[in-house]
């Protein structure tokens, strides 16, 4: 029997509306509404660097121009909201998921103390209790308030003292939470103090395998359509052949079918999906035509793989390449037109000289830039301005790289 086929703009459009940008950037952003855009996306990657704002502000910004990094802060750190711990990376989670985390603290608590012994980061676990006790008498701390005769390294994770160490590991174990931050520092503190008793771990058992068929099925409907090893990727808790197993069971059940997707090379590609995906596709209207700025760490592109298979965009960034063997620069932006990824884009806000200074914006193959095309981007790069708090945007000598 043949596999039911999504052609590649339907394919996109359906991606495109699991991930929010299918519809116009507009609507409430804050509160009981910005919960459920984060719950919508499944989280929201934090990220340090601010060349214009951070990956988690400019992940919201594209989906919901209204929004402001006070928002967030206020959703996390006084409605409690959101919690903070690891996906595939740092992220922001919402509270309403933190039961199914249980798992992941205790993969964490193996995990970690294997992989730090063999990096020799010698006395972190006789530092477990004296953390502990300093944050039950003291309140939130951060990692400069905790081992002060200790000796400080450079302060990159691969050089953390003792201490610090200590502090991350009973986070990542479920036992200290982060309340916040300040600048970009954790603070953190006891669990049982932040988060409500019936969801503390230990409070009620953990159930790896309801845990692994939650993780695989809300990693599913947050992309549409995923091999197994997609949804494993997606949360980073479920090991692939967990995720292979789900699968084959639902299969097996009826409520997942095989269905080819069309890439944007034309190619077919084997992938599952919930019973009528097509259908739900086929009645998805166009996207908005108006160009906006994406974080490179937007949920849509994070996969890079996946953004390459589905919309012919190839993003490496370029973060930690020595500047002289970058392509194009140290943070750039991808620019997204309708269904297209159609450039990308070096720009940095300038807050001392009050401008966005752009420095290049290059083209997708194939893109024709047109003066309407740079009209758009230069609407977008009007409001992206105001987003980072700047008066006006500057456009650099050669800034369209043909």
């Amino acid at each position: 029997m043949a596999l039911q086929r999504l052609d590649n703009q339907s394919a996109r459009r359906l991606f495109l509306d699991r991930h929010a940008l299918l519809e116009q950037p507009a609507g409430p952003a804050k509160g009981d509404d910005l919960l459920a855009l984060i719950q919508r996306l499944g989280f929201v990657q934090l990220d340090s660097i601010n060349t214009v704002a951070r990956a988690h502000d400019v992940i919201l910004y594209s989906r919901r121009p209204g929004y402001r990094a006070k928002h967030l802060k206020q959703l996390y750190e006084r409605d409690r909201g959101l919690f903070e711990h690891w996906t595939h990376d740092a992220a922001m989670i919402p509270m309403a998921f933190y039961p199914h985390w249980h798992l992941r603290f205790l993969r964490d608590t193996e995990m970690l103390r294997k992989r730090w012994r063999n990096w020799r980061r010698d006395g972190f676990e006789a530092r477990f209790e004296t953390v502990l006790n300093h944050v039950r008498d003291h309140g939130p701390v951060s990692s400069s308030d905790v081992g002060k005769d200790e000796k400080k390294g450079s302060g990159g994770w691969w050089d953390w003292h003792p201490s610090k160490t200590a502090l991350e590991y009973l986070w990542r174990s479920g036992a200290l939470t982060v309340v916040g931050r300040e600048g970009f520092q954790k603070r953190y503190d006891l669990t049982e103090r932040v988060i409500e008793e019936q969801l503390c771990p230990g409070r009620r058992p953990c159930d790896a395998q309801a845990t692994v068929n939650w993780l695989c099925s809300a990693a599913l409907d947050r992309l549409g359509f995923a091999r197994s090893g997609e949804l494993a990727a997606f949360w980073d808790t479920a090991s692939a052949a967990e995720a292979k197993a789900w699968c084959a069971g639902q299969l097996r059940l009826g409520e997942l079918e095989e269905i080819e997707v069309e890439q944007a090379d034309g190619k077919l590609r084997k992938v599952f999906a919930r019973p009528g995906t097509g259908e739900a596709a086929a009645e998805l209207g166009p996207p908005p035509g108006r160009m906006r700025v994406l974080s490179p760490f937007d949920p849509a592109l994070r996969d890079r793989k996946r953004a390459e298979r589905l919309f012919g965009f190839h993003y490496r960034i370029e973060v930690f390449t020595p500047a002289p063997k970058r392509q194009y620069g140290y943070y750039v932006f991808p620019l997204m037109e309708g269904a297209r990824l159609v450039g990308r884009i070096d720009m940095k806000a300038e807050r001392d000289a009050d401008i966005l200074r752009v420095t290049a914006v290059w083209p997708e193959r194939g893109v024709k830039w047109s003066a309407a095309r740079t009209r758009r981007l230069e609407a977008e790069l009007d409001r992206m301005a105001r987003f980072a708090g700047v008066a006006s945007v500057v456009f650099s000598d050669g800034w369209l790289r043909l």
